[in-house]
Formats: C-alpha cells, structure tokens, sequence
C-alpha cells in the first residue's frame, strides 16, 4: 500500500518528481536500492527509478581499482628486519555481496592483505623474500581472495615492494659447545687435563670461524643491500657523467622494441601528456592496438609510436610529469606504484593502462 502510494504521488507530481526519482546508471555502476528496508536487484546500467522517501540507495563501481599497503616491519625467519609494503588491484564482482557484507570495502580488504602478507613473510628468509617475490605474491593472491570471495570481491593482482632492509639476518658463524665432537684420547686422561683440551680446541674453532666467516659476512651484506638491482643503463663509473633521456630520445628508444608480441599481450592505444619542466606539455601515442594492423597505419603489426595523438580515439589518456616519465620507462618507477601516489593520471580504463609494464619489461630486455 505504502509503495503504491508513494507511486501515485511521483506520478502527480511529475515531471518535477522526474528529477529526484530517475537516476542514470552508467556500464561500470550497479545501483543497489533497499526498498523499505528490504534489499532488490542491482539496478543497471540505463535509467533506473527510485520511489522518493522509501528507497535507499548506493552505487557500487565496477571497474578495477587499487590502493597500497602501507609499508609494516616485519622479522623474516632468519631474524632480518625489513620494511615491505604491497600494491593491490582488485574488482567487486558481486554488487550485492559488497554492499551487505562489509560496511568498509577498501579498509577491509587492506587489513586483510597486511595480515596475511605477515602471516606468509615471517616464514620466509630474506634471500627467498628477495628472489621469490612474485612467486610469494601470487600466493597472497590466493590467500586474500579465499576470505574476500565471500565480501563480493575478487583480488586481481598483488604486487609486494620491499622499501627497506632495516637490519641485516643473523648468522651462527661458531656453533654451540655442546655440538662440538669429542676429544680422543687415553682413557686414563684426568678431569683437569680434558678441561684444558676442550678449553684450547674451542678457542681453534673461534679462530678458524673468524678467518672463514669473514668472507660469508660480506656475501650476506651484499645479498642482503641488494634489495632491487638498479638497471644497466643507469650505473656509472665514479668519474663519469649521466643525465636522464628526454622524452623524445625515450619515444625513440621505444620504437626498436615494438612487435607483433607486444600489440597481442597490450592490445591498447594510449595517449601520452607530458608536463615538461618549463610549464609546457607535449603530446605522444604510443599505439599498440589490433586495430592499428587493421588499418595498415603500422607495418607488420608490431605497432607505432610518435608524436601527437593516435588515429582515432586512444584507449586510455595517461598524464604525467617528464621526470616520472623518464622513471617508469627507465624501471625506477612501476606503472601501478606510480598510479598509487598520483605521479601518474589515467582517463580510461585502468587495466589497460597498467599493461604498460610489459612495454617496460621489452625495453629492459632491449637494453
């Protein structure tokens, strides 16, 4: 009764009421309407009518999104102590499971991917942290979405950055007493001499690993300041000068690498703005997409490159600064991280812009 009601009301007061009651959904929204209390369908996308005074409504998004973990200290099991954070990308594929479920997506699932990136590190040395990283991030992965399955969200990648070594692993260079292998001799040694055979052989040992430790010392130190190799094309000798690639010697160092692999696994166009230092900005494309092969404007399909805008409407707008250009083609800067602290703007589809990388990663083997 209430419902028709209110019904009745909206259609004598149209077409004012038409303002308030119809919403437009857009493809990546789904709304959720409770009704009375009572929870319907996801509504959209299109036009959708809400009943003034008895509907509730929230829009839920679709799209891929991502946020950080912040960095936390963690002991790994070699007793290293070390600062690691963790990048998150992640969907709702279930409007009304978020919605009902849990009242702060984001929060929760942000705790949840901290614990169980603790839960799973502590368990690790230092070296496997350093060497496994990807292995260990798709066994997060697999974690945080078997308790998020139930929220209505799908985690799609977890990608862990390790922001500092903050003390080095312990290592036993002299083990124990108590491991040490018994001393031969005549039967009828006395107590006082056996002391002093003990006493002199455990001072050999502690020489001995002085001497011979040294060396595995210094491996482990290095091992472990080896938190992220820089890349070849950045390392100098002490007496030699570098400066950064402009952006149009960083357009010409992408066209060698452009290939038919490249357009199959990105498969997207892409506008580049970039904010020079003198306050004016310059306009690239960097056209990776099947529909370049079509038309013939790239030869053999492996993709184009230039200045200006691309032919026809790109994919997705990427906007950026020339210096935080220079870091992401150089790999000082990954196309995740640098959404995830605005040094990187996006108008499109997030996915798509994140495939990037794999340009990146063509160019480093390039080099």
């Amino acid at each position: 009764i209430i419902t028709s009601l209110v019904f009745l009301l909206m259609v004598v007061t149209f077409p004012i009421s038409g303002w308030f009651a119809l919403k437009i959904v857009p493809a990546y929204e789904r709304m959720i309407i409770f009704r009375l209390g009572r929870i319907r369908a996801p509504q959209g996308p299109g036009m959708v009518l809400l009943l003034p005074f008895i509907d509730h409504w929230q829009r839920v998004d679709l799209r891929t999104r991502a946020f950080n973990v912040p960095p936390c200290k963690v002991t790994s099991k070699d007793g290293a102590v070390i600062s690691m954070g963790a990048d998150v990308q992640f969907r709702v594929w279930d409007p009304v499971l978020s919605v009902m479920m849990v009242k702060d997506l984001i929060a929760a699932t942000r705790m949840t991917a901290q614990n169980a990136m603790t839960k799973t590190l502590v368990k690790k040395s230092l070296r496997e942290i350093q060497v496994e990283k990807l292995r260990i991030g798709e066994q997060l992965l697999l974690e945080i979405n078997d308790m998020t399955k139930s929220w209505g969200l799908e985690v799609d990648r977890v990608e862990l950055s390790m922001e500092a070594v903050l003390q080095p692993p312990r290592e036993n260079l002299v083990g124990p007493l108590a491991t040490m292998p018994p001393i031969s001799g005549p039967e009828g040694l006395d107590g006082t001499i056996q002391q002093l055979a003990a006493h002199f052989f455990s001072n050999t040992l502690a020489l001995a690993g002085s001497k011979t430790g040294a060396p595995e010392a210094a491996d482990s130190v290095e091992t472990v300041n080896e938190v992220e190799p820089p890349t070849a094309p950045l390392l100098a000798t002490a007496g030699s000068t570098w400066r950064k690639p402009s952006a149009d010697e960083l357009l010409s160092a992408v066209e060698p690498v452009l290939s038919e692999t490249l357009v199959s696994q990105v498969g997207a166009s892409y506008q580049v703005n970039i904010a020079l230092p003198s306050g004016a900005q310059s306009t690239y494309f960097i056209d990776l997409s099947s529909v370049c092969a079509l038309r013939g404007c790239c030869v053999g399909g492996s993709g184009r490159a230039g200045r200006g805008v691309p032919d026809g409407n790109p994919d997705v707008i990427l906007e950026v600064a020339e210096k935080d250009l220079q870091d992401l083609f150089l790999g000082d800067l990954r196309p995740l991280s640098a959404y995830m602290s605005g040094k990187l703007q996006v108008k499109g589809d997030l996915h798509l812009a994140l495939k990037l990388e794999e340009l990146v990663k063509a160019m480093k083997q390039h080099r």
